[in-house]
């Protein structure tokens, strides 16, 4: 038999009316349970509250693909709530230890509200730190999922650059290694004053040409004719060395003043020294190209979480559409074709700016998701009165408009079960909100479009 005092050491009961608790429990069903056993099951109806007096119980089911738990303890209440719209237990509960559990009809809801008017505001108020507890979660579920796909195309992104400069450092190495021993070569031979200017002058040439390179045909038949002029002079053994310097678009005529000059061993060692040293500043290049990317990278990495910066400042919108571009371009780069409409002025919003990118990050991902991947992206910006608008298009298959009244609704999403949460367009919208702005969206067969309105900062309205 349950006590009134035992009810009154729950929170949300303290304090009422002893015959107010008197007709609770006496509505209420007491439930003893044996550790292990289920006193509601993930999928039942949702027909009852659920008040622990004694022992712990746990709550445990699957929500949006991940598993949820949540520890109760004497003086929580579960389930169902008043005015709660839940129709299905999206959870199961359990006792953990043996316990004693209270469970009171929802059938009697409306009696409860009437009769215990300050519990039923209580439980609203339960209710609402539920909803916000349960949507704090999901957010950072949402996230951490963002997070999760923007981390991975960051490290494949990273990874090329960072792979391609490792190849290059290491046939750097052994492009010195021959140069080493190629001027070893060299300085033991008597050569003259001209002939060194000579092999000077045509090494300095080649390693500072910034001709374009041939197409492949032009390629192949000019190593052809660096490969033929080589074994012309007995040099038969030097077809990669007549590829390397086919691929700079050196030609025949500037190496044969070394065969008129030197004989055929000192010239076959003046062409090793040359070709490597053409050799070496062409890795030099793609390592300083490897660490450029990696470096602007970084820079676009900072940019888009505000880094070392203020969380509330003034923001570039357009620098923030880029920076954002930036970090999703291993999406883009596979079939995205993004066109660009950008008003010159700078147009300036005082935001949180990482909030900002994290709409752009929905909007465009949803945008190359719906594209299929191949297409064309177009980002525009305008000022509209005190407000700055940015659109953000892509000719995709278009939103149907019984999916287009749906999507900006939590959890809502077209996705198949580990591809989304359906809190994308539910946080854009969240945040445009916060920014005092509004969101649009207009679609057809090969035209979707999303438009932000933000107020511009202060200045420049």
């Amino acid at each position: 038999m349950v006590e009134t005092s035992e009810l009154l050491r729950v929170p949300v009961f303290v304090d009422l009316p002893d015959d107010q608790i008197a007709w609770f429990i006496g509505n209420a069903e007491e439930m003893r349970l044996k550790a292990g056993d289920t006193y509601f099951r993930q999928g039942d109806p949702a027909d009852a509250m659920f008040v622990v007096l004694e022992g712990q119980v746990q709550a445990r089911g699957e929500i949006g693909g991940e598993t949820v738990v949540i520890a109760m303890k004497p003086g929580d209440v579960t389930g169902v709530l008043p005015f709660s719209r839940m129709k299905q237990f999206t959870v199961g509960a359990r006792a953990l230890t043996d316990a004693r559990v209270l469970r009171f009809p929802s059938s009697l809801f409306p009696d409860l509200v009437q009769k215990m008017p300050e519990l039923a505001q209580r439980l609203v108020g339960l209710m609402s730190d539920r909803i916000r507890e349960t949507t704090r979660l999901e957010q950072q579920r949402e996230r951490l999922a963002s997070l999760g796909k923007l981390s991975a195309g960051l490290a494949h992104e990273l990874n090329n650059p960072a792979s391609a400069a490792k190849r290059a450092t290491s046939q750097l190495r052994d492009m010195l290694k021959k140069i080493r021993d190629a001027s070893h070569e060299l300085g033991r031979r008597d050569l003259t004053a001209a002939q060194k200017s000579e092999i000077e002058k045509l090494e300095a040439s080649f390693v500072q040409s910034n001709e374009v390179p041939p197409d492949p045909l032009a390629v192949s038949d000019l190593e052809d004719h660096i490969d033929s002029l080589l074994r012309s002079h007995g040099q038969n053994d030097l077809w990669q060395m007549a590829a390397d310097l086919a691929r700079k678009n050196v030609q025949p005529e500037a190496l044969e003043s070394l065969f008129a000059i030197l004989d055929s061993d000192t010239a076959r060692a003046a062409l090793v020294r040359i070709a490597a040293s053409v050799e070496v500043a062409t890795l030099l290049n793609e390592i300083e190209s490897g660490t450029s990317r990696i470096s602007d990278l970084i820079r676009a990495i900072k940019e888009y979480t505000f880094m070392d910066q203020t969380p509330i400042q003034n923001v570039d919108i357009v620098k923030s559409l880029e920076t954002t571009l930036t970090i999703l371009n291993h999406k883009l780069k596979r079939g995205i074709v993004v066109e660009r409409d950008y008003q010159r002025v700078p147009l300036l919003v005082n935001s949180f700016g990482s909030e900002l990118n994290q709409v752009w990050t929905n909007i465009i991902d949803n945008a190359i998701d719906a594209m299929g991947g191949t297409g064309e992206l177009r980002v525009r910006t305008y000022r509209e009165d005190n407000c700055v608008v940015v659109e953000i298009a892509d000719n995709g298959p278009g939103i149907s408009p019984e999916t287009r009244s749906h999507i900006f609704e939590p959890f809502f999403t077209t996705k198949g079960v580990g591809e989304g949460t359906g809190l994308g367009l539910d946080t854009v919208q969240r945040i445009v909100k916060k920014h005092r702005g509004n969101i649009q969206v207009s679609s057809k067969p090969g035209d979707t479009r999303f438009q932000v309105w933000l107020p511009l900062a202060e200045g420049l309205t």
